[in-house]
């Protein structure tokens, strides 16, 4: 059984019976997933962002996208207005459950000295975020064509009303959220 019917089949019920909701359409959900990539470096090397989209692409199941620079930075060198500087994706439907079925089995536990993620990365709303800091721990990466791995920003939203109904649905999931 995959992620998806899973929480059709039983996570719903069991959080109904822990939340104590009577409707199960009022039960949370998950309704997207953003991954995000700050890439800092692709103003020296313009073919970071294109590598790092085909991987996104690649470990994601859709087609990623690069941010651009709204306004001139002289802070940041000669960052101008227009120039690339990020790759995103967001997940909706079975490509999300499919990406969530992947970080819980496969990516999350592969990487070194991991001991969970953070109970406190929740936005107040219901919505949860966490950082990978190497994207080749997806296995769609390709590792030999950067020199450096690049990190990941990684979104999830939902509909729970609050912060506790959240961990308790990403719990249910899989997801190793620890206190």
């Amino acid at each position: 059984m995959n992620l998806k019917e899973k929480y059709r089949n039983q996570i719903v019920k069991e959080l109904m019976g822990e939340l104590g909701i009577s409707n199960p359409m009022r039960v949370p959900k998950i309704v997207k997933i953003t991954i995000n990539s700050g890439i800092g470096k692709a103003l020296e090397d313009p073919r970071l962002i294109d590598v790092m989209v085909e991987d996104m692409s690649a470990f994601a199941g859709q087609k990623a996208l690069p941010t651009f620079a709204k306004k001139d930075i002289s802070g940041f060198g000669r960052l101008k207005k227009g120039d690339k500087v990020g790759v995103f994706v967001t997940l909706r439907g079975n490509k999300m459950w499919n990406l969530l079925e992947k970080l819980v089995n496969v990516v999350l536990p592969n990487i070194r000295n991991f001991k969970g993620l953070s109970s406190k990365s929740f936005d107040g709303r219901g919505n949860y975020s966490f950082g990978i800091r190497q994207h080749v721990v997806f296995p769609e990466s390709d590792q030999n064509r950067l020199e450096k791995s690049m990190g990941l920003q990684i979104n999830i939203t939902t509909t729970a009303e609050s912060d506790q109904e959240a961990l308790v649905l990403l719990r249910k999931i899989g997801l190793p959220i620890v206190n």
